[in-house]
């Protein structure tokens, strides 16, 4: 399918923000927006973004990807990868503006950037699904240990936390819509560690969950038990060989292709 690029300028608390958006000729009603961090800004490491929009754009899906505040193109000061929500309500706004027969959006984040975009997905109901390749689920102060996840459990006070979880989620429906509200109010705690308000949003989450994990990247196999220790609803998929900046082609192509088969599913 054909498709072609164009340059979305808009505004976010006074500040100037670009975006590029990969438009097929038959767009299909849901849209990826990609959410991008220092220092891979909107076109990606070995040009990741760049390569990910063509190819979903071929298969009718249309991307917008953008540089938030402080990054690449965009004017302002630059945030805590946990404080983007008003740079993705913005280019949210931007994207059903440029694209007025779409009807959801999937947001797709890499590394500290799918951090960012499943703690604002909850928020905002136009928003289907999330993509989350590699996502970042340490405290910034903190480093991973050889048997990292028992002690990184214990100081985040995991256990007594999703053991309430566990209970709630035990109790009807009344007791899960319960508990979403409260993983929600969670996810947006600013005093909380970051793993748990991680983990929190993706609970509280209404929409579908694929989560991309490079098979031989030690921080992947961390978050991969987190998400089984806590049996946290979302599909989780490892592309074997991979390391966390997917260097190679053939892993970008893999993940694109994962991707792109995913939102298209359902």
């Amino acid at each position: 399918m054909d498709a072609t690029q164009r340059a979305v300028q808009f505004n976010c608390g006074g500040d100037s923000l670009i975006g590029i958006l990969d438009l097929p000729e038959r767009p299909l009603a849901r849209g990826v927006l990609v959410v991008t961090s220092a220092p891979q800004y909107r076109i990606g490491d070995h040009r990741h973004f760049t390569l990910l929009a063509r190819l979903m754009a071929a298969r009718g899906i249309p991307v917008l990807r953008f540089d938030h505040r402080g990054m690449g193109d965009s004017e302002g000061e630059a945030r805590p990868i946990d404080a983007l929500g008003e740079d993705i309500q913005a280019a949210m706004r931007a994207f059903f503006a440029q694209m007025p027969g779409m009807q959801d959006v999937v947001l797709w984040g890499f590394g500290d950037a799918a951090t960012a975009a499943v703690l604002y997905a909850h928020a905002d109901t136009r928003v289907s699904g999330v993509v989350l390749l590699n996502p970042w689920m340490q405290a910034p102060d903190s480093a991973p240990r050889a048997d990292g996840l028992p002690q990184l459990l214990a100081r985040l006070g995991e256990v007594d936390f999703w053991k309430r979880v566990a209970s709630d989620s035990r109790g009807g429906p009344d007791g899960v819509a319960a508990l979403r509200q409260d993983m929600r109010a969670a996810a947006g705690d600013a005093s909380l560690p970051l793993p748990r308000r991680v983990l929190a949003s993706l609970s509280g989450f209404d929409g579908a969950a694929l989560v991309i994990l490079g098979g031989d990247e030690a921080g992947a196999q961390h978050v991969d038990a987190l998400l089984k220790r806590h049996e946290v609803r979302c599909k989780c998929v490892s592309v074997g060989g991979a390391e966390r900046s997917f260097a190679s082609r053939a892993w970008r192509d893999a993940v694109a292709e994962i991707s792109a088969n995913w939102i298209a599913s359902w």
